[in-house]
């Protein structure tokens, strides 16, 4: 080192080829790099240079688009491994995903993008299975698809956790990241499209032999996190055993959404907000999610975690969080990874375990026809409302209603709030006045509108009421036909911001287990039946009925919003 008078970068990229295997293992004389640190008798700044960057700190590590957005495109290098190539979620969210961050310029100039399964196909058999959904994937030409898949390649493997196959896939990454030495740093996200089963074995041999030796490595995984508050923290325990917290990000897609990414902006930029965001002028708040379609298929996966696991307890439950929170410290920058998640955390301790007397299920009429249901009695339900309350000083008696079917008479997501009766204006104007409601609505469409109480046209006086709207797609996107970005790009992108404010933290994930634990285990002990609803519909009556008696909502049936 000396001799050759190598910089601190110079080195560690050296000291990384000698040591493919991973910076733990010893050589043949049995030194390890830190040994051969101290022999090389570096200066104190370049020895503490070089250690930080092997025990993965480098100096380079901050350097992403949340920070210099022109060094981190043509100074450093990317490599993402999407481990789980070969299935659903990685050809029809992940690879899409990365090509619209690709296409739009926002990765490195420098990235290759590594697929890991199990299937043994060649790097020309993975492009040819996801050229056609990359293609209907977004507004990309054929020569922007085909320019991305130029820098995907395959590495198969007899496990998630074959470390040969990881060795070898290594010293692939390595090889290219020495091609391109003279770049500040060399980043590493790995995506786990796949099962939780593996995770453990994926993790180990990531740690092994494939960390990133100048520059950071990122951990990007999937729901679901556990079935309840006892499996979620045997999960919990193998991934930070492994790594730490900087590491992982817990990827829920509703928090990557326009609309619960615009709360914040919503709640902490506009005076009339904050001030209405209250139990002294909010009635109740409905989270809700429909699909028009079943299991479809699905059915052998769906019937082992049923609508409360795969929707509400993170989901619906992570939108409440932001719709509830008291204002973090930052929203934005580098402090609100932690102020934000800090906030969401505080509503979820100050909510009690639900029960049973705050619950309504229900299941589609021919739900177990599915074929790939194996219990034809089963009792897993398709449909759920769930009452919840936040016990502290702003939110104490209003009811959050979680809301989520299948089989359902639309495809909608939304958030809406019930704002209480305006006083005294059934007096005023002998009638019953509708409620105001704010609606912002997630999926199809995103919008945001106010239901407001405005005079009948002619020469009546009595109040109706209409909409103040703000439509996303016809206010933003229309005109220009650009696309509003999807919520995983949108996500995958804040990874290599290193923005962890919209992943989920471990204290978040283990303490709504511990709110939703209780319940699951006394439905499925109790074997509670949820109740049967014809298909095409609002889902079981006894629902509405709930919503209405119990939390403290009124429909307002006259009203129908202008599509």
């Amino acid at each position: 080192f000396r001799i050759l008078g190598l910089n601190s970068a110079e080195v560690v990229r050296e000291i990384a080829m000698a040591y493919p295997e991973g910076v733990d293992v010893k050589n043949k004389w049995g030194e390890t790099p830190v040994d051969l640190i101290d022999k090389a008798e570096l200066s104190p700044k370049m020895r503490k240079q070089v250690c930080r960057a092997l025990q993965g700190k480098d100096i380079g590590e901050e350097i992403s688009p949340a920070g210099d957005a022109d060094v981190f495109k043509q100074r450093t290098s990317l490599v993402i491994v999407v481990i789980g190539a070969s299935g659903d979620l990685a050809k029809k969210k992940t690879y899409p995903s990365l090509l619209n961050l690709f296409g739009d310029g926002l990765l490195p100039d420098k990235v290759i993008i590594w697929g890991y399964a199990r299937s043994a196909i060649t790097h020309e058999d993975l492009r040819a299975k996801l050229k056609p959904f990359l293609l209907k994937s977004g507004n990309h030409t054929e020569e922007v698809v085909d320019n991305f898949l130029s820098v995907c390649f395959y590495r198969s493997g007899k496990a998630y956790g074959d470390v040969d196959a990881y060795k070898a896939m290594n010293s692939e990454i390595v090889e290219y990241e020495a091609e391109h030495h003279a770049l500040v740093s060399h980043n590493r996200l790995f995506y786990f499209a796949i099962p939780p089963n593996v995770f453990a074995e994926t993790g180990i041999a990531i740690k092994q032999c494939a960390m990133a030796h100048r520059g950071w490595t990122r951990i990007i995984v999937e729901k679901p996190f556990g079935r309840d508050l006892g499996s979620y923290e045997a999960l919990s325990k193998t991934l930070t055993k492994h790594f730490t917290e900087d590491h992982l990000y817990r990827i829920d897609h509703y928090l990557g959404k326009e609309m619960v990414q615009n709360l914040m902006v919503l709640r902490f930029s506009n005076l009339w907000f904050e001030r209405l965001w209250n139990r002294n002028d909010v009635a109740c708040v409905i989270l809700t999610f429909k699909e028009p379609f079943g299991t479809e298929g699905r059915g052998g996966y769906f019937d082992k975690f049923g609508i409360i696991r795969d929707i509400l307890q993170n989901h619906l439950l992570q939108v409440l969080t932001l719709l509830a929170m008291e204002p973090p410290v930052k929203v934005d920058g580098p402090e609100a990874s932690q102020k934000v998640r800090d906030a969401k955390v505080q509503v979820l301790n100050s909510m009690p375990p639900i029960t049973l007397d705050d619950i309504v299920l229900g299941q589609y009429e021919g739900y177990a026809d599915d074929p790939t249901i194996e219990n034809k009695d089963s009792n897993t339900p398709t449909f759920a409302v769930i009452r919840c309350f936040v016990q502290n000083p702003r939110w104490a008696g209003v009811p959050f209603i979680l809301k989520a079917g299948k089989a359902l008479d639309e495809r909608k997501a939304e958030m809406r709030i019930q704002f209480k009766d305006a006083p005294a204006a059934e007096f005023l104007f002998d009638n019953k006045c509708p409620r105001n409601e704010l609606v912002m609505r997630m999926q199809p469409k995103e919008a945001i509108y106010m239901k407001t109480n405005v005079k009948t046209p002619g020469f009546s006086t009595t109040p109706i009421q209409a909409e103040l709207e703000v439509n996303y797609d016809t206010r933003y996107y229309e005109r220009t036909g650009e696309v509003n970005p999807d919520a995983y790009t949108r996500l995958i992108l804040d990874v290599l911001k290193g923005r962890q404010a919209a992943f989920v933290r471990d204290d978040e994930l283990r303490r709504s287990w511990e709110i939703f634990t209780p319940l699951l285990h006394q439905i499925e002990q109790n074997d509670v039946k949820p109740i049967i609803y014809k298909q095409g519909g609002r889902g079981p009556k006894e629902a509405d009925d709930f919503i209405r008696d119990k939390c403290n909502y009124i429909r307002n049936d006259e009203y129908k919003f202008q599509k």
